[in-house]
């Protein structure tokens, strides 16, 4: 098999991943909406014992779906900047996520908390609401990512006389070149262990001054005590990519690595539940930073072995998950509100606005990249 077959196999299974874990973002947000969490635009609290199972879904995804999120952007940064040159790179970002960060902030966001502003009373001017309310909401990530590749540009530049990178290909299709095919060899089961205890160490750390439930006003940050992972996993995605890891992580360390992630489950889990003050906060350090490397190690071999390949519907889920990300709060909320009055158990209101909105959202992400210029940005 040569170089660009499989380079072109990988992206393929990373773009698939990036498909579900849109998917999860959708799902994640409508478990939000029916369990205990009221972290959401639009909530109808839990009333009976299967919003429990909503909270676990929500606790468990939340510990790894943003970092393996960051991980495959950061995996795409090197190709992209080896391609367009820094500046270019750098113009790229701003557009792609600067542009739909504000659009959602200033058209969007307006729809979807304005059932919250008129369940509150309308006692106060919206413009006045829209203030005290402020926030990026699901846009976080566009806001992190983008000082990560502003970052990650900064980098590339004060090493630009040591670190000289080939021209590159067409758009969308990895570099074929002395970086990219220089393989090193991937990282082993050890080096995974290692990873995931110094990412619960930094993170234990890390929350000592940053506490789990912390929010930031003004940068919106629903959880700012996940910056460690973010971080790591954004790093950790660029190196991927020049040391073809994606392609090259054995089978064996993606099975070991699924078994890591049940491990952390069935034992700190639990004992960071059970536990309080700091033993607490470093069984959950501790959990969380294993589930989600192993999970993502897991993930990773799982879609590169058996889902490598996209036909019509995965090409078209692919191309418009990014504008699912922007626009599903429209979608959910709007379903949301329009079945509020059904009298249903959590869990069974959760698998029916699932239903729905998952289809709604690549259908309304299908309208809005119909529009000219859209496709520019989105």
């Amino acid at each position: 098999m040569t170089t660009e077959t499989r380079s072109a196999t990988r992206l393929l299974a990373v773009d698939n991943l990036r498909v579900v874990l849109t998917a999860l973002v959708v799902i994640h947000h409508v478990a939000v909406t029916y369990g205990n969490i009221p972290v959401w635009f639009y909530v109808e609290p839990a009333r009976d014992p299967s919003g429990l199972a909503l909270d676990i879904l929500v606790t468990l995804n939340q510990a790894f779906f943003m970092g393996l999120f960051f991980l495959v952007s950061g995996f795409f940064s090197p190709g992209s900047h080896d391609r367009k040159g820094g500046r270019a790179f750098v113009r790229d970002r701003l557009v792609r996520l600067g542009i739909p960060l504000l659009v959602f902030v200033v058209l969007l966001r307006p729809l979807v908390t304005l059932p919250q502003y008129l369940a509150q009373g309308r006692d106060m001017p919206y413009a006045e609401f829209y203030l005290r309310t402020w926030d990026p909401g699901p846009m976080w990530f566009a806001e992190v990512l983008l000082v990560f590749a502003l970052a990650y540009a900064l980098w590339r530049r004060m090493r630009a006389g040591r670190d000289r990178t080939p021209e590159g290909g067409p758009e969308g299709a990895p570099e074929v070149g002395p970086e990219v095919t220089a393989r090193r060899s991937p990282p082993s089961v050890r080096s995974l262990v290692l990873f995931a205890a110094g990412l619960a160490a930094v993170t234990f750390l890390w929350r000592l001054a940053v506490p789990t439930g912390t929010y930031v006003p003004f940068l919106g940050l629903p959880s700012p005590d996940y910056l460690p992972q973010y971080v790591a996993m954004f790093a950790a995605g660029t190196v991927a990519f020049r040391r073809g890891w994606f392609e090259s992580l054995p089978r064996r360390t993606g099975r070991l690595g699924f078994v890591i992630a049940a491990v952390a489950v069935a034992v700190p889990l639990p004992l960071s539940v059970l536990t309080t003050g700091a033993p607490s906060w470093a069984a959950t350090a501790l959990w969380q930073s294993f589930f989600a490397v192993g999970l993502i190690a897991g993930l990773v071999v799982l879609f590169r072995e058996r889902f490598d390949g996209q036909g019509p519907l995965g090409r078209f889920l692919s191309a418009h998950a990014y504008t699912v990300y922007v626009v599903h709060p429209i979608v959910l909320v709007g379903v949301a509100v329009a079945l509020r009055g059904l009298e249903a158990a959590a869990v069974v209101k959760f698998a029916l606005v699932t239903a729905v909105s998952l289809p709604l959202c690549w259908g309304l992400a299908y309208l809005v990249r119909s529009i000219p210029g859209a496709r520019r940005v989105l």
